[in-house]
């Protein structure tokens, strides 16, 4: 007589989904470290181009370098000791104004230069031809904002920025 046997496998319990998940664990901080490092005030990173039209004598292009506050203080006062100052290469003619209307602007998770919304409720005010390109980085975030005063809304948007762009002289609510 023949004896068949079969061979037996440890017993060893099913591979669960957050096993699987566990085993990934160290993917994230790995594909962290190997990712591109962002611009960042420490590098210059935060430098905008800012184009203005159609504005008579104001009409200029200007480049502006300015150091925001850091994410755990926002919207920390300027001074010259503190996050929100003017640093780095910049031909703005009021420099330390245009820094402060960046970072009166700036609200940690939102965008400063967000577009009016659409379907916003705008009075049908003028005010003006001049329009605005805003390029470059804020911190640590891609820029790219135009600006006009077709209406209340956009030219309340406009002056909000005022002096990085210039002060056209009526001052709107949308």
């Amino acid at each position: 007589m023949s004896h068949v046997s079969r061979r037996t496998s440890p017993v060893t319990p099913p591979v669960t989904r957050f096993r699987r998940l566990a085993r990934l664990g160290p993917l994230p901080l790995f594909l962290a470290a190997l990712a591109p490092a962002t611009a960042t005030a420490a590098t210059g990173g935060d430098h905008l181009l800012v184009t203005v039209r159609d504005a008579g004598e104001r009409s200029a292009t200007y480049e502006v370098s300015c150091t925001p506050s850091t994410p755990g203080t926002p919207n920390t006062p300027s001074t010259p000791d503190t996050p929100g100052t003017a640093s780095g290469p910049s031909t703005h003619p009021d420099l330390p104004g245009a820094c402060a209307a960046l970072e009166r602007n700036t609200r940690w998770g939102r965008d400063p230069f967000a577009p009016v919304p659409e379907g916003s409720v705008c009075t049908m005010l003028y005010g003006g031809p001049a329009t605005a390109h805003v390029t470059g980085t804020w911190a640590g975030r891609p820029v790219d904002a135009r600006f006009d005063r077709s209406n209340g809304c956009e030219t309340a948007r406009w002056d909000r920025f005022v002096p990085l762009l210039p002060d056209m002289g009526t001052h709107s609510g949308a």
